[in-house]
């Protein structure tokens, strides 16, 4: 793989990512719900069409930092998100209860990912200790150690690609049938969703071609020790 096509990969592709879904949300964030409906309001009968009453939507600090908790079951909206009344707050709203939802009924990919979330969090940090000293000491045995370990993590990017784009499917179904989105907004709507999902797809495709390129260093190496 030449050099180029690897820098733009995990360079340029990302910084793409980032700018694509933080221009696509402040453009629709400006584009009003011809319902009136703000991001708490559509979390909140989203959650409620579907059962889950016991889930509280709750404001939290920062710009697109919406995420739902499994731990203590609430739907976390960022504060233009919880009080605004656009199309991109109600799209994002959505997404979140998708994940809510998703935990109710016990959504393969998304159990699985939780439980490697230990896993992830512990191999990611030593996985480059090993992966640096098997590359300086040339000892071949610590740089696969450090692979397995980076394994583990970009397992976790990969599996939460399904995560993420269930969950958009699933709010885009939820905000289309309830009606909170009417008429063009279900194009505008899922422009934002997309945008955001290519975020993930970037961050898979980074770790992926990572540990392809160590792979292929350590079997480089394993021949030269030959």
């Amino acid at each position: 793989m030449s050099f180029l096509l690897y820098f733009a990969i995990i360079i340029i592709v990302p910084l793409w990512a980032q700018f694509k879904v933080k221009s696509t949300y402040k453009k629709y964030s400006q584009v009003p719900v011809s319902t009136g409906i703000t991001g708490a309001q559509t979390a909140r009968r989203i959650l409620d069409d579907n059962g889950l009453q016991q889930v509280s939507v709750v404001e939290t600090h920062g710009v697109l930092s919406d995420h739902y908790n499994p731990m203590t079951k609430t739907v976390h909206l960022s504060s233009n998100n919880f009080h605004g009344h656009s199309v991109a707050g109600a799209a994002v709203a959505a997404h979140e209860v998708g994940h809510a939802i998703q935990d109710k009924e016990a959504y393969a990919f998304l159990r699985f990912r939780h439980a490697l979330v230990p896993v992830a969090n512990i191999s990611s940090n030593l996985s480059w200790v090993f992966i640096m000293i098997g590359i300086f000491s040339t000892m071949t045995n610590m740089l696969l150690l450090g692979i397995v370990l980076m394994a583990a993590g970009v397992l976790f990017q990969v599996i939460t690609l399904p995560v993420e784009f269930n969950a958009s499917n699933r709010a885009m179904n939820q905000i289309v049938s309830s009606g909170i989105i009417r008429n063009d907004e279900e194009r505008k709507a899922r422009k934002v969703l997309n945008a955001a999902a290519m975020t993930y797809v970037a961050a898979a495709a980074v770790a992926v071609l990572e540990l392809v390129r160590l792979l292929l260093m350590y079997t480089g190496m394993q021949q030269s020790d030959d």
